[in-house]
């Protein structure tokens, strides 16, 4: 019982191999994919080319008008509502309005 009470356990090991992405090799795979699928050419695997939307919805609302007009109606919100809470912070401590 005692020897377990000062027992410390040892650092875990893990058997973990680190990947390596390359983003340029995947781009110029995808797109011979897409050209082989526009030619009506089979892949290897024999299906069909399907498309990886990976990080294209965030490049496309980057430029897009309504994120321009998401972000625009935000800061107008934001400058309101601090007018207000300073509006109430100065009703509060340099006037005798009671609440």
């Amino acid at each position: 019982m005692i020897g377990n009470f000062f027992h410390i356990p040892g650092a875990k090991r893990f058997n973990f191999r680190p990947r390596f992405y390359d983003a340029e090799k995947d781009h110029v795979k995808t797109r011979e994919r897409m050209v082989k699928a526009e030619m009506g050419i089979k892949d290897d695997d024999g299906k069909p080319f399907k498309s990886s939307i990976k990080g294209q919805f965030r490049r496309g609302m980057s430029n897009s008008k309504s994120a321009e007009k998401a972000r625009r109606s935000s800061n107008t919100r934001l400058i309101f509502l601090i007018i207000i809470l300073s509006l109430i912070v100065y009703l509060f401590f340099y006037t005798d309005f009671i609440f």
